[in-house]
Protein backbone atom coordinates (compact mmCIF):
# COMPACT_ATOMS: atom_id res chain seq x y z
CA UNK A 1 0.00 0.00 0.00
CA UNK A 2 1.21 3.87 -1.15
CA UNK A 3 1.99 6.02 1.68
CA UNK A 4 -0.78 8.46 2.64
CA UNK A 5 -0.04 11.81 0.84
CA UNK A 6 0.89 14.24 3.54
CA UNK A 7 -2.10 16.59 2.73
CA UNK A 8 -4.79 13.18 3.34
CA UNK A 9 -2.75 13.37 6.43
CA UNK A 10 -3.63 16.53 7.50
CA UNK A 11 -7.54 16.33 6.54
CA UNK A 12 -7.78 12.82 8.32
CA UNK A 13 -6.37 14.47 11.33
CA UNK A 14 -8.49 17.50 11.56
CA UNK A 15 -10.96 16.60 9.80
CA UNK A 16 -12.07 13.31 11.33
CA UNK A 17 -12.63 13.90 15.20
CA UNK A 18 -15.95 12.90 15.20
CA UNK A 19 -18.04 12.96 18.21
CA UNK A 20 -18.51 9.24 19.96
CA UNK A 21 -21.64 8.22 22.89
CA UNK A 22 -19.74 10.67 25.35
CA UNK A 23 -21.20 13.22 26.92
CA UNK A 24 -18.28 14.55 29.46
CA UNK A 25 -15.32 17.43 28.07
CA UNK A 26 -12.77 14.71 28.84
CA UNK A 27 -13.47 12.06 26.88
CA UNK A 28 -14.60 14.27 24.15
CA UNK A 29 -10.85 15.71 24.04
CA UNK A 30 -9.36 11.93 24.43
CA UNK A 31 -11.63 11.14 21.38
CA UNK A 32 -10.61 14.10 19.27
CA UNK A 33 -6.68 13.30 20.38
CA UNK A 34 -7.52 9.50 18.93
CA UNK A 35 -7.86 11.14 15.33
CA UNK A 36 -3.81 11.67 14.67
CA UNK A 37 -3.38 8.46 16.75
CA UNK A 38 -4.87 6.10 14.48
CA UNK A 39 -3.17 7.89 11.79
CA UNK A 40 0.01 6.59 13.29
CA UNK A 41 -1.56 3.23 13.61
CA UNK A 42 -2.44 2.97 9.68
CA UNK A 43 1.33 4.77 8.56
CA UNK A 44 3.18 2.65 10.69
CA UNK A 45 1.28 -0.25 9.59
CA UNK A 46 1.99 0.74 5.71
CA UNK A 47 5.68 1.52 6.49
CA UNK A 48 5.07 5.07 5.85
CA UNK A 49 7.93 6.67 7.69
CA UNK A 50 7.53 10.46 7.14
CA UNK A 51 3.53 10.13 7.59
CA UNK A 52 4.47 7.95 10.65
CA UNK A 53 6.94 10.80 12.28
CA UNK A 54 4.30 12.91 11.35
CA UNK A 55 1.29 11.68 12.77
CA UNK A 56 2.74 10.93 16.19
CA UNK A 57 4.64 13.79 16.84
CA UNK A 58 0.86 15.41 16.46
CA UNK A 59 -0.71 12.51 18.52
CA UNK A 60 2.46 13.26 21.10
CA UNK A 61 1.07 16.90 21.07
CA UNK A 62 -2.94 16.74 21.40
CA UNK A 63 -1.80 14.04 24.15
CA UNK A 64 0.72 16.89 25.97
CA UNK A 65 -2.19 19.42 26.08
CA UNK A 66 -4.76 16.77 27.52
CA UNK A 67 -2.04 16.26 30.12
CA UNK A 68 -1.70 19.87 30.89
CA UNK A 69 -5.36 21.10 31.04
CA UNK A 70 -6.61 17.59 32.96
CA UNK A 71 -4.06 15.04 34.59
CA UNK A 72 -4.28 16.62 37.93
CA UNK A 73 -7.72 17.97 38.28
CA UNK A 74 -10.17 15.99 36.00
CA UNK A 75 -13.58 16.44 35.93
CA UNK A 76 -16.59 13.13 36.33
CA UNK A 77 -16.10 10.60 35.57
CA UNK A 78 -12.56 10.63 35.94
CA UNK A 79 -12.11 12.43 39.18
CA UNK A 80 -12.63 8.81 41.15
CA UNK A 81 -9.78 7.41 39.24
CA UNK A 82 -6.54 7.60 41.00
CA UNK A 83 -4.88 5.97 38.24
CA UNK A 84 -5.95 8.54 35.93
CA UNK A 85 -2.95 10.88 36.16
CA UNK A 86 -0.90 7.85 35.71
CA UNK A 87 -2.57 6.45 32.96
CA UNK A 88 -2.09 9.47 30.78
CA UNK A 89 1.65 9.50 31.46
CA UNK A 90 1.71 5.72 30.17
CA UNK A 91 -0.20 6.56 27.08
CA UNK A 92 2.70 9.53 26.83
CA UNK A 93 5.16 7.41 27.13
CA UNK A 94 4.02 4.67 24.37
CA UNK A 95 4.24 7.60 21.82
CA UNK A 96 7.52 8.79 22.83
CA UNK A 97 8.81 5.17 22.30
CA UNK A 98 7.07 4.71 19.44
CA UNK A 99 8.80 8.25 18.04
CA UNK A 100 11.76 6.43 18.77
CA UNK A 101 11.50 3.34 17.04
CA UNK A 102 10.19 5.49 13.96
CA UNK A 103 13.29 7.36 13.95
CA UNK A 104 15.29 4.32 13.81
CA UNK A 105 13.60 2.93 10.94
CA UNK A 106 11.84 0.24 12.86
CA UNK A 107 8.16 1.14 12.01
CA UNK A 108 6.67 -2.51 12.47
CA UNK A 109 7.96 -2.10 16.48
CA UNK A 110 6.64 1.17 16.25
CA UNK A 111 3.30 -0.22 15.26
CA UNK A 112 3.22 -2.95 17.87
CA UNK A 113 4.30 -0.28 20.55
CA UNK A 114 1.52 2.23 19.55
CA UNK A 115 -1.27 -0.83 19.71
CA UNK A 116 -0.57 -0.66 23.89
CA UNK A 117 -1.71 2.88 23.45
CA UNK A 118 -5.02 1.86 22.41
CA UNK A 119 -5.39 -0.70 25.38
CA UNK A 120 -4.79 1.51 27.83
CA UNK A 121 -7.40 4.05 26.57
CA UNK A 122 -10.13 1.34 26.45
CA UNK A 123 -8.98 0.40 29.84
CA UNK A 124 -9.02 4.12 31.12
CA UNK A 125 -12.71 4.45 29.81
CA UNK A 126 -13.56 0.83 31.15
CA UNK A 127 -12.83 1.39 34.86
CA UNK A 128 -14.83 4.66 35.13
CA UNK A 129 -17.89 2.97 32.77
CA UNK A 130 -17.24 5.64 29.69
CA UNK A 131 -18.26 3.73 26.23
CA UNK A 132 -17.78 5.20 22.66
CA UNK A 133 -17.58 4.12 19.39
CA UNK A 134 -14.09 3.47 19.50
CA UNK A 135 -14.91 0.31 21.82
CA UNK A 136 -16.76 -1.05 19.31
CA UNK A 137 -14.13 -0.49 16.88
CA UNK A 138 -11.74 -2.18 19.57
CA UNK A 139 -13.85 -5.14 20.14
CA UNK A 140 -14.26 -6.30 16.48
CA UNK A 141 -10.20 -5.71 16.05
CA UNK A 142 -9.44 -8.37 18.63
CA UNK A 143 -11.50 -10.52 17.15
CA UNK A 144 -10.25 -10.04 14.34
CA UNK A 145 -7.06 -10.71 15.35
CA UNK A 146 -7.89 -13.96 17.08
CA UNK A 147 -9.28 -15.24 13.70
CA UNK A 148 -6.19 -14.02 11.63
CA UNK A 149 -3.70 -15.15 13.96
CA UNK A 150 -5.54 -18.67 14.72
CA UNK A 151 -7.31 -19.09 11.06
CA UNK A 152 -4.83 -21.11 9.24
CA UNK A 153 -3.85 -23.48 11.87
CA UNK A 154 -7.33 -24.00 12.49
CA UNK A 155 -7.41 -25.32 9.13
CA UNK A 156 -5.25 -27.55 9.29
CA UNK A 157 -6.77 -29.72 12.05
CA UNK A 158 -9.80 -32.62 11.85
CA UNK A 159 -12.86 -30.55 12.32
CA UNK A 160 -10.66 -27.13 12.38
CA UNK A 161 -12.80 -25.31 10.34
CA UNK A 162 -16.06 -25.94 12.44
CA UNK A 163 -13.83 -24.09 15.13
CA UNK A 164 -12.79 -21.85 12.61
CA UNK A 165 -16.97 -21.21 11.93
CA UNK A 166 -17.59 -20.65 15.54
CA UNK A 167 -14.86 -17.49 15.83
CA UNK A 168 -16.51 -15.91 12.70
CA UNK A 169 -19.70 -16.22 13.87
CA UNK A 170 -18.56 -14.21 17.28
CA UNK A 171 -16.68 -11.76 14.32
CA UNK A 172 -20.32 -11.37 12.23
CA UNK A 173 -21.76 -10.34 15.62
CA UNK A 174 -19.48 -8.21 16.46
CA UNK A 175 -19.60 -7.03 12.67
CA UNK A 176 -23.38 -6.08 13.24
CA UNK A 177 -22.34 -3.86 16.38
CA UNK A 178 -20.39 -1.44 14.43
CA UNK A 179 -23.38 -0.64 12.59
CA UNK A 180 -25.67 -0.92 15.61
CA UNK A 181 -24.11 1.28 18.05
CA UNK A 182 -22.95 3.57 15.52
CA UNK A 183 -23.89 7.30 16.65
CA UNK A 184 -26.18 9.44 14.77
CA UNK A 185 -23.21 11.73 13.06
CA UNK A 186 -22.09 8.34 11.81
CA UNK A 187 -24.80 6.46 10.77
CA UNK A 188 -25.48 9.12 8.85
CA UNK A 189 -22.54 9.50 6.85
CA UNK A 190 -22.46 7.73 3.28
CA UNK A 191 -18.76 6.77 3.77
CA UNK A 192 -19.04 5.13 6.80
CA UNK A 193 -22.04 3.30 5.53
CA UNK A 194 -20.14 1.59 2.71
CA UNK A 195 -16.90 1.19 5.53
CA UNK A 196 -19.40 -0.73 7.79
CA UNK A 197 -20.55 -2.69 4.21
CA UNK A 198 -17.24 -3.65 3.27
CA UNK A 199 -16.20 -4.75 7.02
CA UNK A 200 -20.05 -7.22 6.76
CA UNK A 201 -18.90 -8.54 3.40
CA UNK A 202 -15.17 -9.46 4.24
CA UNK A 203 -17.09 -11.70 7.06
CA UNK A 204 -19.91 -12.97 4.96
CA UNK A 205 -16.97 -13.86 2.45
CA UNK A 206 -15.27 -16.02 5.20
CA UNK A 207 -17.77 -17.20 6.27
CA UNK A 208 -19.04 -18.50 2.50
CA UNK A 209 -15.70 -20.22 2.07
CA UNK A 210 -15.75 -22.36 5.42
CA UNK A 211 -19.49 -23.56 4.62
CA UNK A 212 -18.28 -24.36 0.41
CA UNK A 213 -15.09 -26.12 2.17
CA UNK A 214 -12.46 -24.50 -0.03
CA UNK A 215 -9.10 -24.31 2.00
CA UNK A 216 -7.91 -21.92 -0.66
CA UNK A 217 -10.78 -19.66 -0.71
CA UNK A 218 -10.70 -19.20 3.04
CA UNK A 219 -7.31 -18.77 3.17
CA UNK A 220 -8.17 -15.76 0.51
CA UNK A 221 -11.11 -14.52 2.34
CA UNK A 222 -8.56 -14.27 5.94
CA UNK A 223 -6.36 -12.30 3.86
CA UNK A 224 -9.34 -10.00 3.03
CA UNK A 225 -10.80 -9.20 6.30
CA UNK A 226 -7.70 -6.59 7.28
CA UNK A 227 -7.97 -3.86 4.38
CA UNK A 228 -11.62 -3.02 5.20
CA UNK A 229 -11.05 -2.89 9.25
CA UNK A 230 -8.13 -0.82 8.48
CA UNK A 231 -9.88 1.56 6.46
CA UNK A 232 -12.89 2.15 8.58
CA UNK A 233 -10.73 2.41 11.98
CA UNK A 234 -8.68 5.06 10.02
CA UNK A 235 -11.59 7.30 9.23
CA UNK A 236 -14.58 6.15 12.25
CA UNK A 237 -12.35 4.33 14.39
Amino acid sequence: MKPLPRHLLASLILGLCLPGHAADAVTDEMQAAYAPYRVALFATNTKDADGSARSIGQAQQAWAALISRHATAPAAPYDRDPRFAATLSQVAAVYAEAATQVRAGQLPAAHETLEAARDLMADLRRRNQVIVYSDHMNAYHAEMEHVLQQGPALLAQPQGAMQLMARVGALAYLAGQLKAQAPAALAGDAGFAGGVSAVAASVDALRASLLGSDAAAVRAALAGLKQPYSKLFLKFG
